[in-house]
């Protein structure tokens, strides 16, 4: 099996082609990168700039370079020596405009008689034999059904019409009665819903990989890939909604020839993957957790937390119980049909009405401290869950007793499906509840809230840090590490910057107290977050941070939200989002603030960048992060970049220039550059992994580690990896002063040129020109 070194994702869209991927390939070659690694390229809805929704499995799409698009950028890269690795996404498909769909298409004109019908993931039976399609904007809004051409239109919206089911001069409504498909108001959708989706997304319908035929026939074109040498890795999108995750990449690794996989699953502290799983590793986002959180200075936990408690009215936020009440409010909100379908599978004579197993259920799912409890390795987390549940809600004591037996039954036999159902449930309602809501809630610090985190661990050391490494570096050496992606809330720049905030947490309140007199909101945790995230991607166009504003209002949910915006809260929003521009005081502020954080945000940003990219594991670099990337949340973080300008920035540091400042974009792309090539080409220098040990006063700013595996006493024979940590406090305390590290050979900084050791060497001089030194042993 070929595996990849490092890896460089791009987003591949219509304004981005596979043959513009193609074009980037001698850039990339140049960085250091070793595979390509593209988003979803498989034909999705039109005018999609992600990809997650596939409407037609069989072809490359042609929006995005098509097939010929595929075998450029394949071919570029095999000539560069690269290789490739591919996104896709078993577990939906797109089905907003069914007529680019040609599988729900067909299930809609045909119903349970299409061949497809199996793909899908339908409660006919509830539906009364029809499938419920939430796009009205009420139930009245029939009235607005139209035949145009042999099909029905809603406005905009087409949908075929079963054979014999239409006759010129029938009423419309009449004629939609007649259809294997019920078009009801979009608001039903939150209970009435009875086909399996995307979290609650309704445009993207569950498919039913589990089912041969149906995997062969939606990885055809995968499979042809691999058959034809173009691609030599995936990577599967959201594993945990699948019905046996297990035995889809058991199936997947013998039609790819036993080629790299990775998975995008979520790992919580502690938590590891399921033994069966034939796959690589994950996707980086435990990862991302840990570098964060070796850069946040633990001192400033109470003062944040004495701010935070402030700002919710003297209430300290509980983390627990905030989880479990955003978990309930989406089992009973926007996924509370999936809910009520989980209670409809409940066996004939376990004398448990719909809705007190649904209310079980959904506080069993409530109590889970995971994605998913694969089972049969997880039966104990499903256990203690439910355990929990009852200590929270005593009187659901029998429901969950009846239940558990059935839920620990979760294999592929039709008797297993409630348990089945509910694994594939669980994911979503924690994706929901805790990453699209509550980490817009608890927001004492904005980079403790990033996908696959644990908020409530704030900070973490550097020996903690190393035994979580040398864990990597013996059990996931394959997995991939990153510190952005298209899911990430806040940029690796934009979260580097955030985090000085735990070293001036004193400055911090005051500045915020005096934004908030300046442009009062009404909600002080929102509040927080709001100018975390301005002062973290500062400066900033004012579309983009209202767009921010918006959006995280509504997921946070306290003050406004999706279905039902509070207009009067979020005019206040917008107004205190335009003082950022318009009021002198508001501006004075955050350029006073921003000033403050900036030397430090980039200490932190560049010491994360080549943490990432020499620890153990496979470090991806997201497209343009090669330079400073303050993004927020998506669509934020998409947003098209110029690679001509890193091109050249690349050739000029190749020629011999060197950033003026390590406040320079040049200086990440030095950074980026020079420890990926290291890696590509010095696979020796990558072998192992041991602290290293700083003594005297400041011995707890560095983070450093050796990737050289010791022949002999205490010598050391790999790439060398120092970083600052705490920059602020660094500073404070008088600089680096006599700290010093002891090198067993002489070593050569990649970044400047410079020579140190053998012997005890004085971190002083070794960070004499960047917070960062990459060392490799002298020639």
């Amino acid at each position: 099996m070929r595996t990849p070194v490092s890896t460089y994702r791009l987003q591949i869209r219509p304004g981005f082609t596979l043959q513009d991927a193609a074009d980037t390939v001698p850039y990339l070659k140049s960085l250091g990168v070793d595979w390509i690694y593209l988003s979803p390229i498989l034909t999705a809805e039109q005018g999609s700039d992600h990809g997650y929704d596939v409407t037609d499995p069989s072809a490359v799409d042609p929006d995005r370079g098509g097939p010929e698009g595929l075998l450029a950028a394949s071919k570029a890269a095999r000539e560069a020596g690269m290789g490739v690795l591919v996104d896709i996404v078993p577990n939906h498909v797109g089905v907003a405009t069914p007529a680019q769909n040609p599988w729900w298409w067909s299930l809609l004109k045909e119903g349970r008689q299409s061949r497809y019908a199996q793909a899908f993931d339908v409660d006919w039976d509830f539906g009364g034999g029809r499938i419920r399609i939430p796009v009205l904007g009420d139930d009245s809004d029939l009235a607005a059904l139209e035949i145009r051409d042999g099909e029905l239109w809603y406005y905009d919206h087409r949908f075929p019409l079963a054979e014999g089911s239409y006759a010129e001069g029938d009423d419309p409504r009449e004629v939609h009665d007649r259809q294997h498909y019920e078009l009801i108001g979009w608001r039903r959708a939150d209970n009435e819903l009875n086909y399996r989706r995307f979290f609650a997304v309704s445009s993207l319908a569950g498919i039913r990989v589990e089912l041969p035929e149906v995997f062969d026939e939606a990885h055809e074109e995968v499979v042809r890939w691999f058959r034809e040498g173009l691609v030599d890795g995936l990577r599967i999108d959201h594993p945990d909604g699948l019905a046996d995750p297990e035995g889809y990449l058991r199936r997947l690794r013998e039609v790819t020839g036993g080629s790299y996989l990775l998975i995008e699953k979520i790992l919580e502290p502690g938590e590891e993957l399921p033994s069966g799983f034939d796959c690589e590793g994950t996707t980086g986002y435990d990862a991302l957790a840990d570098v964060d959180r070796v850069f946040v200075d633990a001192g400033g936990q109470a003062a944040l937390d004495a701010l935070d408690t402030e700002l919710r009215g003297g209430q300290p936020a509980d983390y627990e119980d905030m989880i479990r009440g955003t978990k309930r409010r989406i089992t009973d909100g926007i996924l509370h049909s999936e809910m009520l379908r989980l209670a409809r599978l409940m066996p004939a004579g376990t004398e448990l009405a719909g809705g007190a197993a649904a209310d079980a259920l959904s506080e069993i799912i409530a109590a889970f401290p995971v994605y998913r409890s694969y089972l049969p390795e997880g039966a104990g987390i499903l256990k203690e869950a439910c355990e929990l549940a009852v200590r929270r809600r005593p009187e659901l004591e029998p429901a969950v007793r009846r239940l558990l037996p059935l839920l620990l039954d979760a294999g592929l036999a039709p008797g297993a499906e409630l348990g089945r159902r509910f694994q594939q449930t669980s994911g979503m309602v924690m994706a929901k509840g805790v990453e699209d809501t509550a980490f817009f809630r608890y927001t004492r610090l904005g980079t403790l809230t990033e996908v696959g985190a644990d908020p409530t661990e704030f900070a973490v050391t550097p020996e903690e840090f190393h035994i979580r490494m040398a864990r990597r570096q013996a059990e996931l050496p394959l997995s991939m590490t990153t510190l952005s992606t298209h899911d990430t809330k806040r940029s690796e720049d934009t979260r580097a910057r955030i985090s000085v905030l735990a070293e001036l947490a004193p400055h911090w309140k005051a500045s915020l107290d005096r934004l908030q007199e300046l442009a009062p909101l009404p909600d002080g945790p929102l509040a927080n977050l709001l100018w975390q995230a301005v002062a973290g991607a500062w400066p900033a166009d004012r579309d983009r941070l209202q767009s921010y504003a918006r959006k995280a209002a509504r997921e946070a949910g306290n003050s406004t939200n999706w279905t039902d915006p509070d207009q009067a809260f979020e005019e206040k929003l917008s107004a205190a989002v335009d003082a950022a521009f318009d009021n002198a005081g508001v501006r004075a502020e955050l350029d006073s603030l921003v000033a403050l954080l900036e030397p430090y945000g980039a200490s932190n940003s560049l010491g994360a960048k080549l943490v990432q990219l020499t620890m153990p594991g496979v470090p991806d670099v997201y497209q343009g992060t090669e330079f400073w990337d303050r993004s927020l949340t998506d669509p934020d973080n998409r947003r098209p970049f110029d690679f001509g300008v890193r091109r050249r920035a690349l050739a000029a540091l190749d020629a011999g220039e060197r950033p003026a400042s390590y406040l320079d974009d040049a200086a990440k792309l030095l950074v980026t550059s020079r420890a990926m090539r290291l890696r590509r080409d010095r696979p020796e220098l990558f072998t192992g992994y041991a602290p290293v040990t700083a003594t005297g006063a400041a011995a707890g700013h560095l983070i450093a580690f050796d990737r050289g595996s010791a022949s002999g006493a205490g010598s050391r024979h790999g790439v060398v990896t120092l970083a600052t940590r705490l920059p602020r406090g660094l500073e404070q305390r008088g600089g680096w002063q006599d700290t010093a590290v002891e090198l067993a050979a002489a070593m050569a900084d990649e970044l400047t040129g410079n020579t140190f050791g053998p012997g005890a060497v004085h971190v002083a001089d070794i960070l004499r020109d960047y917070p960062v030194a990459l060392l490799v042993p002298a020639a």
